[in-house]
């Protein structure tokens, strides 16, 4: 597994760690509207997936700014930002913040990103900051978990990897 800090300390990650190379796995999670969204859902579309511990949270909040932005400079990708956040207040955080280029999704009912993906921090019940690249064939060709949990990921390296995969 991933070797992740929070705040320095080491915690202990739950599920299976990703690949590149592996078939990206399914999951089900929350649009702000309670509707459920899966990989499924997406099929077809290159996928940059985004994961973050919380949206109202400096590090979470710049993140999902930056893929925003990039993300109406990618054309035909699918942006995706997970988190545990309930709907409602990822709607609110949205709305106040014009974020209109990236699908934020709630991971809080059943973890199942997490647990999929391996992000699920025990200890937090939270979801570590991680990155995502999935292709329009489901194969996953960019996996960035970052090891210290507050740091920012490297933007530029998910940006090109969905150049790539496109």
């Amino acid at each position: 597994m991933a070797s992740v800090t929070f705040k320095g300390n080491p915690v202990t990650l739950v599920g299976q760690e990703v690949k590149v190379g592996d078939k990206a796995p399914e999951f089900r999670v929350l649009a702000n509207d309670l509707s459920e969204v899966t990989l499924a859902d997406s099929k077809g579309q290159v996928r940059l997936i985004s994961v973050v511990p919380s949206i109202d949270t400096g590090v979470c909040d710049a993140q999902t700014r930056r893929f925003n932005e990039e993300a109406s400079k990618l054309g035909n990708v699918k942006v995706l930002t997970v988190s545990v956040d309930l709907p409602f207040a990822q709607k609110r955080w949205c709305g106040a913040n014009g974020i209109e280029n990236v699908e934020v999704l709630s991971d809080h009912r059943d973890v199942s990103f997490g647990e999929a993906y391996g992000v699920l921090i025990s200890e937090l019940r939270l979801l570590t900051r991680a990155v995502f690249v999935v292709n329009s064939n489901d194969e996953v060709t960019y996996v960035e978990y970052v090891s210290e949990a507050t740091n920012h990921p490297n933007y530029e390296a998910a940006i090109e990897a969905v150049k790539e995969a496109k």
